[in-house]
């Protein structure tokens, strides 16, 4: 894949090639991410202008655009400075007023000569009764009338680039995009009735109404497929090297997974079992397994991760649980140990507290082998701890871990598979935009015996009625989260916020009984403070949000959340997630600051009506948009110019499967098609996957 294609060279050229375009307006076009004609094609008009000719403004509904023919009456200097300049017209059948401020009087007259005829265009609108038009956007003769679009599109501009010239350099663009072979399967092609790239190109420039500027419109769905097809495409070439990378073929033989589960009081989930077999059937073939988890809160993900880490022992190998945190590498030690226990296998904890001869032991006995999994932070990385046989490693939570400690964990054991776990529900557009490199398994139903949490929604009005519910629970020997909202950016506020609540909640339920977790602490005593929730020394835990992820209190089952209003909807269902998981009824209490607004009101009320972390996830989705939804600063999420991942999510999954498809059938992109695809490639900039491929 030697460069990029000569037909897009064009494309590729300075703005400044452009018509109407000079220095000034390409550095401005620059501060809109516009650096070349290609991006100028690919930032369509969000709107569109009817300019079509009236015969009269009579009986038209104020205020519009409108385009007519007039007379020019009278010409009204204004009678002081700074006032306004008036030119009274008339159509076939009323009169209006044109009205230009700061103008020149002898250009005005001659661009509007009196009693001469000229076409105007431009917003009417009424003012005192008489209808006028402030500065029309067109004043021509009548043999130029042609010049006005019937239909002008609108797009999104800086300060000092007027409407007039971007159509002008997006009309001049279209003249130099090539005719390309079509790269999409030809027939998803037919059966949506998609026009080819270039009529796609020239159609969406030249919307003729709103139907023509909305998703569904054909050559917009098509320039929009194309975009994810590209992605897809990128993604899928990542996936067949990782999968082309020697990987290691492990072969459970369900001798210790059967010890467990004969020991488990409950059969595992259809979701649990669907799950272990996808991860055992990778785990045995020779390609690398790259799997993404998939579980709600609470859906029993612990047992899956377990029995995949029995695969990689029975296969006479070894393997790794990475935790982002210290105390949730302890909770997943903790979970884990009774289930290897009854599997009699050797588990270990490894984090940064380890030192000196404590840590040299651990190590020797990792490099013998005797220690069989292997429980840790990312002290696992470091370059002394070697494995004697990796078989597989598991991430947990992929946001706080990225694609290169992935690569590096992988490099530890060569080829040992890959398993990622997150408990955030992703609804499938964004985690195929996000994930697609990788498989997916999914856990969607919840193991026997979670009970529902009860929701419910108060106004902080009522915060003494919410204490005197934790003074009866308290006695009663159950536990409560009392989660203090980020409010401002700055950490000093947020924590007087938390602090503040901490001595009232003290003062009301009496010293010992309330403790005090938040980001600003050193992290020896944030855990101290944590470990005396967890071993129930403290019945009160109040917190900004560092408990949301994993954090296990059986014993916990009281959720306070205030300002509840302010958090996002997968925060809240985290949070929520913290509790019910004991034996007791469990309560979240959703706290918020009248008045409630919309949509914050909407947001609380789905909390309320469900626990189903992906339909929370959709809704979410829908609310806020995909680059809110996982902060697409670090979520490596593409940034789309004519998708929208939101109401074109059902065109990502026809994306992937066509660029899978295109690849399973031509790996080196050497048929027409795929030759086609390569030139998507280099259109759409994706230069990872030009360089997959020239390598591959």
């Amino acid at each position: 894949m030697s460069g990029r294609p000569e037909s897009l060279f064009p494309l590729f050229a300075g703005l400044e090639t452009l018509d109407g375009v000079g220095p000034k307006t390409a550095q401005l076009l620059e501060h809109l991410e516009i650096e070349t004609p290609r991006d100028l094609l690919f930032s369509l008009p969000y709107s569109v202008v009817d300019r079509r000719r009236r015969e009269t403004i009579q009986g038209v509904d104020l205020p519009t655009t409108l385009t007519v023919a007039v007379t020019v009456l009278s010409h009204n200097p204004p009678r002081n400075r700074g006032g306004a300049y008036r030119v009274l017209v008339a159509d076939a059948q009323a009169e209006f007023q044109l009205v230009f401020f700061h103008a020149r009087g002898d250009y005005l007259k001659k661009i509007l000569p009196e009693r001469s005829e000229r076409v105007i265009s431009g917003k009417l609108e009424l003012f005192d009764g008489m209808a006028q038009m402030v500065h029309p956007d067109h004043v021509l003769p009548l043999e130029n009338a042609g010049d006005i679009p019937e239909y002008e599109p609108v797009y999104h501009l800086t300060q000092g680039v007027s409407q007039k010239t971007a159509f002008k350099a997006a009309r001049s663009a279209l003249k130099r995009a090539p005719v390309l072979a079509e790269w999409i399967d030809p027939t998803h092609v037919q059966r949506e009735g998609w026009p080819g790239w270039h009529e796609a190109m020239d159609t969406a420039h030249a919307p003729e109404g709103l139907d023509d500027i909305a998703p569904t419109a054909p050559a917009r769905a098509r320039l929009a497929y194309d975009e994810f097809m590209a992605h897809q495409l990128t993604l899928a070439l990542a996936r067949l090297r990782e999968r082309k990378a020697r990987g290691i073929s492990s072969h459970g033989t369900g001798r210790l997974q059967s010890r467990v589960l004969d020991a488990l009081p409950y059969r595992p989930t259809t979701a649990q079992a669907r799950a272990i077999e996808e991860i055992a059937a990778d785990m045995a073939s020779e390609a690398r397994m790259n799997r993404l988890l998939q579980g709600d809160v609470g859906a029993g993900k612990t047992l899956v991760a377990f029995m995949s880490l029995l695969v990689a022992v029975e296969a006479g190998g070894q393997g790794v649980m990475m935790a982002p945190t210290e105390i949730l590498a302890r909770q997943h030690l903790e979970g884990l140990r009774p289930l290897a226990e009854e599997a009699g296998v050797v588990l270990e904890l490894l984090t940064g507290r380890d030192k000196g001869a404590e840590r040299r032991a651990k190590l020797a006995a990792l490099e013998k082998g005797d220690i069989q999994i292997l429980v840790g932070t990312h002290a696992v990385f470091q370059s002394d701890v070697v494995f004697k046989d990796l078989r597989l490693a598991i991430v947990d939570e992929q946001h706080r871990f990225g694609v290169r400690q992935r690569m590096e964990l992988a490099e530890k054991g060569l080829g040992a598979d890959v398993l990622v776990m997150t408990a955030t529900p992703i609804p499938r557009s964004l985690a195929l935009a996000q994930y697609g490199d990788m498989d997916v398994s999914v856990l969607d139903e919840k193991p026997p015996g979670r009970k529902p949490v009860k929701t419910a929604i108060l106004s902080t009005e009522r915060i003494d009625e919410v204490v005197d519910h934790l003074r009866k629970a308290i006695s009663e020997g159950r536990q409560c989260y009392w989660v203090c909202p980020l409010v401002e950016e700055s950490e000093a506020v947020d924590l007087t916020a938390a602090e503040e609540r901490f001595k009232l909640l003290r003062a009301a339920l009496g010293d010992g009984v309330v403790g005090l977790v938040h980001g600003q602490m050193p992290p020896a005593e944030k855990d101290a403070a944590m470990a005396r929730f967890i071993a129930g020394q403290t019945q009160v835990l109040v917190a900004t949000t560092v408990i949301e992820v994993g954090v296990n209190v059986p014993n916990a089952s009281i959720m306070v959340i205030e300002r509840a209003e302010i958090f996002g909807l997968a925060q809240l269902h985290q949070l929520r997630g913290r509790v019910g998981r004991g034996s007791a009824e469990s309560t979240c209490l959703l706290m918020y600051q009248p008045p409630l607004g919309e949509s914050g009101r909407r947001r609380l009320e789905v909390l309320r009506e469900t626990e189903d972390g992906f339909r929370i996830a959709e809704t979410d989705l829908e609310m806020r948009g995909a680059g809110d939804l996982i902060g697409t600063a670090q979520s490596g999420l593409p940034k789309f110019r004519i998708a929208d991942l939101e109401r074109q999510a059902a065109l990502m999954a026809v994306a992937q499967s066509d660029a899978r498809a295109l690849l399973a059938a031509d790996p080196g992109l050497q048929s027409e098609r795929g030759k086609a695809a390569r030139v998507l490639l280099w259109l759409m900039k994706q230069d990872q996957a030009i360089r997959l491929i020239s390598v591959g």
